[in-house]
């Protein structure tokens, strides 16, 4: 390109505008004089002094990305040989600088680093002295100026192109901005290193353009204007002179122009590859080091170069990580730190899915306490009344019961049948008093002062604030009370001869009877109005006070306030509480007969706050009880038991005369939908003489259930005469538990402990009547190829069917199955040795589980007596996927006592206690593990069909349980040496948990003195403890444990440990006798009706505190 292709001349627009700038500025802004010496200013690449050689235009590049805004697009470069014309800029840049005017020979003067515009001079044009435009920024900022021509706005540490042209420019078509502030102004002297070359050299007045110069790396960045040294460049070779102070340049500006506004956020761009700092090679991987966290990481030796004071490369200024751990570029995160003085073995992998501590279940009864008004109602026979739509509503009254469901009320007499002798529409109710629509939202008896009127006149709430009342007896309506309230009546409570209706709204109507003492009249008689909050979600009449709480008030933390009222005390302002803790939302109230002062509320999340009343009847919270895994719906006091409803379709009635709380009863009461109301009938303590309790699901059923649970005091009472109609005798077990961590029996070689280890085992006991061999770890669990294999490709083989049907063996894969069928060879060859030939023995159940072995033999002289036999498993690893972890749970009935083994495998690792306890209560709770036994419901307890564990009388516990010692490993290896085993009891896990945790479900169950040291961790082929990079401490990870319904029938006769070493568990075994029963069932049923009659004074006296009780809270 030529010097004579750019055209520099400015246009006539241009010279009209600046002449208005210079008329408007006259009068008020001063100018800057023509004979003063301009501004010092230090140019990336320029010379030190800023001065270039004559005839030298430059272009001046900017440091500034303000230029290149989003709103403004840049236009594409002008054509050659085209004249460029300075185009008008909307707003000025905040960043933009005063150009001062060139001197007199003809110069620029200094160049400025923070400009943006193309200055162009020419010697021969004589430049005025012109106005600071910065002074006129007030005036102008809302008005459309000439913009200078876009350009792309490097860093300050971007390279510059200089060029030269031989033309002439106005300098005054370009707008000046104002200087910064001197406030604002840096001045720093460069290092001593540094080097400024020269760009603008007398070989580049061609009009060629040159290659950049390569600058050092700018030690700091300059958010400002700085000033640059004069004189000639210094040469490459030599360090620079110290810069001298800078020139104090005089600059008369107004004061508006002092403050310039903020500088708006710059853009990032990426430099040039020769302006980047380079970035140091990646450092070797090194092994994790631990770095304590009081190391200061910031501190850094007095030799380490200044900190950060070069510009770097994009993301070379990141922070260092926080000061807890360093690990080598590329490798794995460590794992999570362990505490110091305990040993941690490896975690078992899995996501194990912990419970919260809840109420012991482990005795509760799962008999349903089921309850019909026929003859002979203790029993399976009860009432089947539905509700044809979910949510509707159900009261029962005596031997009445009554449904409503939006336009429909039906009417039952349990007594005749399960259909309704009334099913009556809104035609039937409503036309008779011009009400339209009848949508039944609330029901509730009213009370009445003639006692053959209680119990069956209803009233009955709408959804259009409508009052009807209905007798039952006759299924006509007899009053009615349009429009007593605006909104739907959601709540009708009656509290002695009052009745309260409230509504949506918040209005309570409260309905007293007459100064006669005379029934209040629904259509005559004028309520009493207060009000209260509105939507209340929750709403219970308690003690007089009506308790209620709001969706709306539930804050972020789950804390719920509970608003008291007292209704019948008018003007005593309504008053807030809250509980203890955060809970939920407040679903239910109710109170205890055995607890007449203190109210239990139940909340979303399984929880139950416990309310005290004082004198005046204001509740305060006194504890939280944790009650279930799902919310509690519905709560009711019944009798000495608190019932709960559940989201699962189950009622629990709590013992809560304890601490913790006991689940006394826990029964399916709707199969396929949750609980969402749950009544007591009052008047039926007088109708029917007993203590009724509805429910309503929402599977459409409504069920009756006995509030007294006689079936449960009737068995009792027979349990303790069980001896006068029952004959028993004892039977032995022997139990042998080994982890044998994938060891085959051929491994059982060369020492003799391992030789004799089958023998010794099956004569510690003459002759046992029934012998169980429990393996985990058959298999190794940490080869992934088996897992799959077990997992993806176990299925039936027709070859080996009569094998399965033999072993039990059938579902795994062939190496599983050898594996397995190995053992099962070596067990029955064992017996075969030990035994006598005259005592012959039968495999009754054979089972495996990714891991587990089961094999359970009875002699022969017993298995016609054996009876009901099943066998199964339950996976706990991987969330219940996966079954390395679990267990094999056998059931057997003899005579009339049922026994159940269970071998099992639990969460491995030095902290896993309360996944352990999951695995635990997870199996013992299971609801159907077994299919319900139909031909001997005597030998199962609680009530039970033998679907449970504990639906078992005796019942056995025994594999690697993982409980480990809570110690160090030194001072357990140093107990163990000197003897001194006893010590390390208060350490044990399990013994800890069975004393201290009462939600432990193991607290049930007994375990034998642990004569014997720590059956793990070993090396393999040495009697050595672990002594591996992880260094596990010892631990009695293998146990036997039992349960039994009466403790003096399970006797143990050993308990002990083989010195087996080819595993890192050593294998133990134990003996016990234990006693079976023999029922006589005709003196059974004769000591049964014996019993009912006891029950039938019993009940008269449970009936009468249940009255006495209702009548103090004015239900009755």
């Amino acid at each position: 390109m030529e010097p004579s292709d750019i055209e520099t001349a400015p246009l006539a627009a241009v010279k009209n505008l600046r002449s208005k700038f210079e008329q408007l500025a006259a009068p008020n802004s001063p100018t800057l004089l023509a004979g003063s010496t301009p501004r010092v200013r230090a140019s990336s690449g320029s010379r030190p002094n800023g001065d270039r050689p004559p005839n030298s235009p430059t272009l001046r590049p900017s440091n500034s990305a303000s230029d290149l805004r989003l709103s403004r697009k840049p236009p594409p470069p002008p054509p050659a040989r085209a004249k460029p014309s300075p185009t008008p800029s909307p707003t000025a840049s905040p960043l933009l600088r005063p150009v001062p005017n060139g001197t007199a020979d003809g110069s620029l003067g200094r160049l400025s680093g923070l400009a943006t515009s193309v200055v162009v001079a020419s010697q021969e044009e004589e430049i005025p002295s012109i106005p600071s435009v910065s002074s006129l920024r007030n005036l102008f900022v809302n008005s459309p100026t000439p913009p200078a021509r876009p350009s792309h706005s490097p860093r300050p540490s971007i390279n510059i192109i200089p060029f030269t042209v031989q033309s002439e420019t106005d300098v005054t078509g370009v707008k000046r901005p104002p200087p910064p502030p001197p406030s604002r102004v840096v001045h720093e002297t460069p290092p001593e290193d540094a080097h400024f070359p020269d760009p603008f050299s007398e070989s580049d007045g061609d009009t060629e353009v040159s290659g950049p110069p390569s600058l050092p790396p700018r030690h700091q960045r300059r958010t400002s204007s700085q000033t640059s040294s004069e004189g000639d460049p210094p040469p490459v070779s030599r360090v620079p002179p110290p810069r001298p102070p800078p020139r104090q340049t005089k600059i008369v500006e107004s004061p508006a122009s002092l403050t310039p506004p903020p500088l708006p956020s710059r853009r990032s761009t990426v430099p040039p590859a020769e302006d980047l700092v380079p970035v140091p090679p990646r450092l070797p991987a090194r092994p994790p080091v631990a770095i304590p966290v009081n190391i200061d990481l910031i501190s850094s030796p007095a030799s380490a170069p200044p900190i950060a004071t070069e510009r770097k490369g994009v993301g070379a200024g990141r922070l260092p990580p926080p000061p807890t751990r360093t690990i080598a570029l590329g490798d794995k995160l460590p794992p999570p730190r362990r505490h110091s003085s305990l040993s941690s073995d490896e975690e078992s992998g899995d996501e194990a899915v912990l419970t919260p501590d809840l109420p012991d279940s482990s005795r509760s009864s799962r008999r349903p306490p089921k309850l019909s008004f026929r003859p002979g109602y203790v029993g399976p026979s009860e009432p089947k009344i539905t509700i044809p739509v979910p949510g509707g509503h159900a009261i029962v009254s005596g031997t009445i019961v009554v449904t409503s469901t939006n336009h429909h009320v039906r009417i039952y007499d349990l007594t005749l049948s399960d259909t309704p002798i009334y099913n009556l529409d809104k035609r039937e109710m409503a036309n008779e008093y011009g009400i339209k629509e009848l949508k039944v939202s609330s029901m509730e008896y009213r009370p009445c002062a003639e006692p053959t009127d209680r119990g069956c006149i209803l009233c009955i709430g709408t959804k259009d604030g409508h009052l009807v009342e209905l007798d039952v007896r006759t299924g006509c309506v007899t009053a009615a009370k349009l429009s007593a309230h605006l909104h739907a009546v959601v709540r009708i409570f009656r509290h002695g001869r009052d009745m309260v209706t409230l509504d949506e709204g918040g209005k309570t109507l409260i309905w007293a009877p007459g100064e006669d003492g005379e029934d209040f009249q629904l259509m005559s008689t004028p309520p009493r109005v207060t009000r209260i909050t509105e939507k209340q979600d929750f709403a219970q009449m308690i003690c007089g006070k009506l308790w209620t709480a709001s969706r709306m008030e539930l804050h972020g933390a789950r804390m719920q306030t509970l608003r008291v009222f007292d209704l019948f005390a008018p003007g005593v302002p309504a008053r807030p509480f809250l509980p203890v803790e955060p809970v939920g939302a407040m679903l239910g109230a109710t109170m205890l007969p055995s607890r007449p002062r203190t109210v239990y509320v139940g909340h979303e999340g399984g929880n139950v706050s416990v309310w005290a009343l004082d004198a005046d009847g204001w509740p305060r919270c006194l504890e939280i009880v944790r009650i279930s895994t799902s919310d509690v719906l519905c709560l009711e006091g019944v009798h000495d038991r608190l019932w709960a409803g559940a989201r699962n379709g189950t009622i629990s009635a709590y013992d809560i005369t304890v601490k913790p709380w006991l689940v006394t009863n826990c029964w399916k009461a709707h199969e396929t939908s949750s609980v969402y109301e749950l009544a007591v009938d009052h008047y039926g303590i007088e109708k029917t003489g007993r203590l009724c309790v509805a429910s309503v699901g929402r599977d459409k059923h409504v069920k009756l259930w006995d509030g007294l649970l006689a079936s449960d005091w009737v068995d009792a009472q027979l349990m303790k005469r069980e001896s006068s109609f029952s004959t028993f005798r004892d039977l032995s077990v022997l139990i042998v538990s080994w982890n044998c961590d994938s060891s085959r029996p051929e491994a059982l070689t060369g020492d003799p402990a391992n030789i004799n280890f089958l023998q010794e085992a099956l004569t510690s006991v003459d002759c046992p009547d029934i012998i169980s061999f429990g393996l985990q770890e058959v298999v190794d669990l940490e080869s992934r190829k088996m897992v799959a294999k077990n997992i993806f490709l176990g299925g039936k083989d027709k070859a080996d069917l009569s094998i399965a049907q033999i072993t039990g063996l059938s579902g795994l894969s062939e190496k599983v199955t050898t594996a397995y069928r190995k053992w099962y060879d070596h067990f029955m060859h064992a017996v075969r040795l030990a035994m006598p030939a005259q005592v012959p023995y039968t495999v009754v159940h054979t089972e495996s589980l990714v891991g587990l072995f089961t094999c359970i033999l009875v002699k022969n002289s017993e298995r016609m007596s054996v009876k009901d036999n099943v066998i199964t498993h339950i996976k706990r690893g991987m969330g219940g996927r996966y079954g390395n972890k679990g267990g094999i749970i056998t059931r057997l009935v003899i005579e009339d006592s049922s026994i159940c083994f269970i071998n099992c495998h639990l969460a491995a690792g030095q902290h896993a206690i309360r996944a352990r306890n999951a695995d635990v209560a997870a199996m013992l709770e299971e609801p159907a593990l077994f299919p319900a036994s139909e031909n001997e419901p005597l030998a199962y307890v609680g009530g039970g069909d033998g679907q449970m564990i504990l639906d078992h009388e005796i019942v056995f516990l025994n594999g690697d349980m993982n409980y480990r010692i809570d110690q160090r490993r030194e001072n357990i290896i140093a107990s163990v040496r000197a003897g001194e085993i006893e010590s390390l009891y208060p350490h044990d896990q399990l013994m800890k948990e069975i004393k201290f945790n009462r939600s432990c479900r193991l607290r049930v169950f007994s375990e034998g003195p642990l004569t014997f040291p720590p059956t793990y961790k070993y090396d393999r082929n040495s009697s050595d403890y672990d002594s591996s990079e992880k260094a596990r401490a010892p631990a009695w990870c293998d146990r036997v444990l039992w349960r039994t319904r009466t403790p003096d029938r399970v006797k143990q006769l050993h308990y002990r440990r083989y010195e087996v070493n080819v595993s890192d568990h050593r294998p133990i075994s134990a003996a016990f006798q234990f006693t079976v029963k023999s029922i006589r069932h005709d003196v059974r049923q004769k000591a049964k009706s014996e019993v009912q009659l006891l029950w039938v004074a019993e009940e008269k006296e449970r009936l009468s505190l249940a009255r006495d009780f209702y009548v103090e809270l004015a239900l009755i």
